[in-house]
């Protein structure tokens, strides 16, 4: 360990490793935390929902929709998945440590990347109408490059918000909606295309429930203050 990660550390800069002790203030706490995180959860589990739709069902929205053969699917789905890789490295990673390492506010940088992205994951709406594949690439790439530069954000919010012995808690509600809208994606989108004989359906689905993930970031997510660890309060 440098000198300069030392003085890190004993700046705060790193929570430390112990088993946390269950006193009543405790569990106050982590329940707060868990409805706080349960609301934030529910927002990324959107971003999820809307990726394994994407994930799972583009080929075939491509072919059924749009008519396009199978090869010509396979590579006009390599797109939106490179535009989103890009999105994720460069915005999602650099330029949010770019611009909180220049003295920018940390929590508006993050906020405004997280409901930014995941306000142009409704992008998805627009392939519902369109009748080109050129403009079907245009508004997924749109929508899964916004919510891909919002997820770095989303996955670093545990250790933002949460007590120190409640970060690896947090983080399990958040990768439980996650699976879950992920495992849904797939078979709702299902059900709704052999109902409906259209993908539009799918789409304007997934667009609600970004639009409840927004809601939850806007309103009751807050400025991603970190919950007050009774440990430490108390000894004051």
């Amino acid at each position: 360990m440098s000198e300069v990660e030392r003085e890190f550390i004993s700046r705060g800069g790193a929570q430390p490793e112990g088993r946390g002790i269950a006193t009543p203030e405790r569990r106050l706490v982590i329940c707060c935390g868990i409805g706080k995180s349960t609301v934030w959860a529910l927002g990324f589990a959107s971003y999820n929902y809307t990726f394994y739709l994407l994930l799972t069902w583009l080929p075939s929205y491509l072919s059924s929709s749009l008519h396009m053969d199978l090869l010509h699917s396979v590579v006009y789905t390599s797109v939106p998945w490179g535009f989103a890789a890009v999105c994720d490295l460069a915005i999602g990673g650099w330029l949010v440590d770019k611009l909180i390492q220049r003295g920018w506010n940390p929590v508006r940088v993050r906020q405004t990347v997280l409901i930014g992205g995941t306000i142009l994951g409704l992008g998805i709406l627009g392939a519902a109408r369109v009748h080109t594949p050129a403009a079907a690439l245009f508004w997924i790439s749109i929508s899964i490059g916004g919510l891909s530069a919002a997820s770095p954000v989303g996955w670093s919010i545990p250790s933002l918000i949460a007590p120190r012995a409640s970060v690896g808690r947090v983080g399990g509600i958040m990768n439980f909606c996650n699976q879950v809208a992920g495992i849904a994606a797939p078979i709702a989108t299902g059900y709704i295309v052999a109902a409906t004989h259209s993908f539009a359906g799918a789409f304007i689905a997934a667009t609600v429930f970004l639009l409840l993930g927004i809601a939850g970031y806007v309103f009751l997510l807050g400025r991603m203050t970190p919950i007050p660890d009774p440990a430490i309060t108390s000894s004051r």
